[in-house]
């Protein structure tokens, strides 16, 4: 009988200097928790967000939903955050001088 290989769920989120200035990201990938948190947020399905970035896989994406939910209030500061200091660059450049 075969073996599935077992996978230890931690390593499936990784922070790396120099990625997405060190925030959380699916292993392997380029792609944040904050992107997946954004896409679930929106009624985005774990199999919705594969099908729209072919390089992850459920296993990834799933975790990606968990390390947000378990970590919701932090995640949503960084957005809220991330939203605020693009909304003032925005509007310094629809108030700049042309």
């Amino acid at each position: 009988m075969a073996t599935a290989t077992e996978i230890d769920i931690g390593s499936l989120i990784q922070r790396r200097e120099g990625v997405n200035g060190g925030r959380p990201c699916l292993a392997g990938t380029g792609v944040s928790v904050e992107q997946v948190a954004v896409l679930f947020n929106q009624g985005r399905t774990a199999r919705d967000i594969v099908a729209d970035y072919p390089q992850l896989d459920l296993c990834r994406v799933h975790a990606g939903i968990t390390y947000y939910l378990a970590n919701k209030a932090e995640v949503d500061a960084d957005l809220a955050e991330e939203a605020a200091a693009y909304a003032k660059g925005l509007a310094a450049q629809l108030t700049a001088p042309h």
